[in-house]
């Protein structure tokens, strides 16, 4: 979507000037007026009417609660230069957008930066619910204070959001047990590496578990399914010995699903006899995931467009505030797989963000 600050780029003049030749308010030489309407019919831009007299009125804040992010772990870098991208976008409707992230390891830090982002008294919230029952707790505030609310990634049951913006998880599980079945179709056994159990127990990781486990149950495949618990993936020596002692103990593995974005530190910590006998199937397009995929240590990645996921939420906030158009209630975004092909960390949106 072009904006009022892109074509004020292209016309190499101030966002204040062009917004006088789209309202016609004079002070603008001939030139460039000419210049700045050439440039906007090219790009077929126009004014809306009814959502520019609202922003004029009135003055949105939409406040994000998300997970923070390090070279460790990259996943939640994408949903937030999609916020980015969609603040600079909805600026020009009268729509203000902060961004509070929290540590996702610690239940103080969600409601530490909730408490703050309170403070800024938002016309709506955007927030990944990581914990449930600190979840419960930060909508009580915003319910009583009338306050609307819409989960980011992660979608829980039993809550009065009024939209979910994120992946089907239970389909993409589905799907994963699918490729899995269909890279391995002869009879062999399966594992599924857990992690974080001290996480809400609702979320996304368990639909996925859900959805994978039930393609072979309605395909009747007589696969056997086994589970290993690793508490700390991060902790490269707990997860090498624990991967490496059971898949020696376990000969008849043949593939791996881990419904994470962590399937990296997996292959990490893996012998090389596993890695070349074993399929792997991991989710999202972080760029040590790519490697892997890449150097044939996975064979597929889920990617639930995450740089998307931001995105699109600003975008059905910002409409639900200014032209009160009211979202779906789940809004599942498409469910991308990944090979060694095609795949990109970035797409150039997401790209242009991080180096601006």
């Amino acid at each position: 979507m072009i904006t009022i600050k892109d074509i004020a780029k292209e016309a190499n003049v101030s966002e204040g000037t062009v917004d006088r030749v789209l309202h016609n308010r004079g002070g603008v030489s001939k030139k460039t007026e000419a210049t700045i309407k050439a440039i906007l019919k090219k790009h077929n831009f126009s004014v809306n009417p009814v959502a520019s007299a609202l922003a004029l009125k009135n003055k949105f804040h939409i406040a994000a609660l998300v997970p923070d992010f390090n070279d460790a772990d990259l996943f939640w870098k994408s949903p937030y230069l999609g916020i980015l991208k969609a603040t600079e976008d909805v600026k020009n409707f009268g729509t203000q957008v902060s961004t509070f992230k929290f540590n996702q390891y610690e239940k103080a830090s969600y409601l530490a930066m909730f408490k703050k982002l309170l403070k800024t008294k938002p016309s709506a919230v955007l927030l990944v619910p990581t914990f449930l029952n600190e979840t419960k707790e930060v909508v009580q505030f915003l319910e009583q204070l009338e306050i609307p609310y819409f989960f980011l990634n992660i979608d829980l049951e039993g809550f009065n959001n009024t939209a979910f913006i994120g992946q089907d998880s239970y389909t993409a599980g589905y799907i994963a047990g699918k490729l899995m079945h269909s890279n391995q179709p002869n009879l062999c056994n399966f594992l599924i590496i857990q992690s974080r159990s001290s996480i809400t127990k609702n979320n996304a990781i368990f639909k996925r578990i859900e959805g994978f486990n039930d393609y072979f149950i309605k395909k009747n495949v007589p696969y056997k399914i086994e589970t290993l618990k690793i508490e700390n993936l991060n902790n490269q020596q707990e997860t090498k010995k624990a991967i490496n002692t059971y898949l020696k103990k376990h000969s008849d593995i043949k593939g791996i699903f881990v419904p994470s974005s962590r399937i990296y530190m997996l292959v990490d910590g893996m012998e090389q006899q596993f890695l070349e006998n074993i399929k792997l199937i991991g989710f999202d397009n972080t760029p040590q995931n790519i490697k892997c995929l890449q150097n044939n240590s996975v064979s597929f990645l889920i990617s639930q467009k995450p740089f998307d996921q931001g995105y699109e939420s600003i975008r059905i906030i910002t409409d639900y505030l200014i032209k009160n158009k009211i979202p779906d209630h789940k809004i599942f975004l498409p469910i991308e797989i990944l090979l060694k092909e095609n795949a990109n960390f970035m797409d150039r949106h997401e790209l242009k963000i991080e180096n601006n």
